[in-house]
């Protein structure tokens, strides 16, 4: 059995628990006992995804110490907590945090709702706009112009289109980072890179530190290649990564991978300082770790302060041992478009590219063309800024109608990306998707971005949709809210929204 992969320190803790926001008692309530208070914050930590699952606590003497309680008020929380199943205890190895058992667990990631279903039903499911016309049909009818020389070739291209990995390799160049195209893999999607690294890097029972919260899809992708799955919780807000705790896990954890997202992370739109991004490549060359970083959303800022983009996390490991970056057309220009890359050392290219020949052989080529002529004409910059409009509207419109119409539930507002990460004001948010469902709003809970059940009381709200829809969509997840709060069967008809 799996015991613990992490640990958080007494002091650590102590800072958490002291972190939370105390609500004020009804009248007439009295304040629980000591332990129960205290067994209570550690499983609302856990729930939250502050605390992982399977970290190992802080030995009873050390927690009493640092809180300045008994010893006994420490012993009686973790004994009601194994009781609930939220601690697991074995002599000789301390005691670690888990779920109880028969909690639902995030069992799949995020699939698009079928183009038939979006009549009657608000998607807010996958974070994905609609393709930055014209540039699409533009871009598609300059790869057709340019097919017919690969059209007498037997069309198999492993690394990717000679022209693509050369425009790649350009682009990381011109931000700073010397480039040569044997440092490219061209990938169908950024999902294609994360499953060949994966295989290559870590295998079956290997350790792959995640953020606490991270990209469901991905956390999906890692588990069913058997990884297994470390998570480092994100501070709180838009703050980005808690650097103690990186250095923490990947000191005690030593894992294979590390997959981290910097820029306008998915679900919470945090955004790495370049601090951060030097300590991390540190640690994880320290640890011995390979450090993969996803840059899908890279482009997608929407807000402009004066202030510069941080460099690329890469920029901070020159010789490429390791940093792995991933990028994808599919969130700056269209999901459709199912065109990713990966920029690494030349011997890790070589060992992917050899790896695909018993995977998919190569990427679609009259894609890899489109793309190619978007970035070579300039037609990309202008349809990422159709997109960082489009975005940039939605969020600002769905912001206020969630305001408005659920003024208890809290997030910050990010900066770019595509995603809102919620609190929901104490409701479940497994049950706020299923409600939500049927009162005609689709959005998925926050324990799909969570190892392990974690996350209970947050839902994502990417920004999809605007205007009308946006309020529509709001109207439609309080009434989710009523039923859930009323702890109904949430059997309310669903109203057909017409845009």
């Amino acid at each position: 059995m799996t015991q613990w992969t992490s640990a958080v320190g007494a002091a650590q803790l102590a800072r958490l628990l002291h972190s939370q926001q105390e609500r004020p008692a009804g009248p007439g309530s009295r304040r629980p006992p000591a332990y129960r208070a205290l067994a209570d914050g550690i499983r609302l930590l856990v729930l939250e995804g502050r605390v992982p699952v399977a970290a190992r606590l802080p030995a009873e003497r050390e927690l009493a110490l640092s809180l300045s309680v008994s010893r006994t008020t420490v012993a009686a929380a973790y004994e009601a907590l194994r009781s609930e199943g939220f601690l697991e205890s074995r002599r000789g190895a301390g005691s670690w945090t888990a779920v109880p058992a028969g909690n639902p667990l995030p069992a799949r990631g995020l699939e698009p709702l079928p183009p038939e279903a979006l009549g009657s039903m608000i998607d807010l499911g996958c974070a994905a706009l609609p393709a930055p016309e014209p540039w699409l049909t533009r871009a598609v009818q300059g790869a057709l112009e340019e097919l017919p020389p690969y059209a007498h070739t037997h069309g198999d291209y492993p690394a990717g289109l000679p022209a693509l990995r050369s425009m790649l390799a350009e682009r990381y160049t011109a931000r700073g980072i010397p480039t040569m195209p044997e440092q490219i893999m061209v990938t169908t999607g950024a999902m294609g890179a994360m499953d060949a690294i994966c295989h290559l890097f870590a295998g079956r029972g290997e350790r792959i530190a995640v953020e606490s919260p991270s990209y469901a899809n991905i956390l999906q992708l890692m588990r069913e290649a058997g990884a297994r799955l470390v998570p480092v919780a994100m501070a709180e807000g838009l703050a980005g990564w808690d650097m103690d705790r990186w250095r923490q896990v990947l000191r005690d954890s030593a894992p294979r991978l590390a997959y981290v997202v910097a820029d306008f992370h998915n679900p919470t739109g945090a955004l790495a300082d370049e601090d951060r991004r030097r300590v991390l490549v540190d640690a994880a060359r320290s640890a011995g770790t390979v450090l993969v970083v996803d840059e899908t959303m890279s482009e997608l800022r929407l807000d402009e302060d004066g202030s510069a983009m941080p460099r690329p996390v890469c920029s901070f490991d020159p010789a490429g041992s390791t940093v792995i970056t991933v990028g994808s057309a599919s969130k700056a220009f269209w999901a459709g478009m199912r065109i990713g890359w990966v920029r690494a050392a030349p011997d890790v290219i070589r060992s992917l590219v050899a790896a695909r020949a018993y995977a998919d052989l190569g990427t679609p080529v009259v894609e890899q063309l489109a793309v190619n002529w978007l970035l070579s004409t300039g037609g990309w910059e202008q349809a990422v800024e159709i997109r960082r409009t489009q975005a940039r509207e939605n969020r600002d419109a769905l912001v206020a109608a969630v305001r408005r119409e659920l003024p208890e539930w809290e997030f910050a507002v990010p900066r770019g990306g595509l995603t809102l990460w919620v609190r929901t004001g104490g409701l479940s948010g497994s049950r706020l998707a299923e409600v939500g469902e049927r009162v005609g709003v689709r959005v998925p809970s926050g324990p799909r971005f969570g190892v392990d059940g974690a996350f209970e009381g947050y839902v994502r709200l990417p920004f999809t949709v605007g205007g009308a829809v946006a309020e529509e969509a709001a109207v439609r997840l309080a009434a989710a809210a009523r039923l859930v709060e009323g702890g109904a069967s949430g059997s309310e008809a669903p109203r057909t929204f017409v845009a």
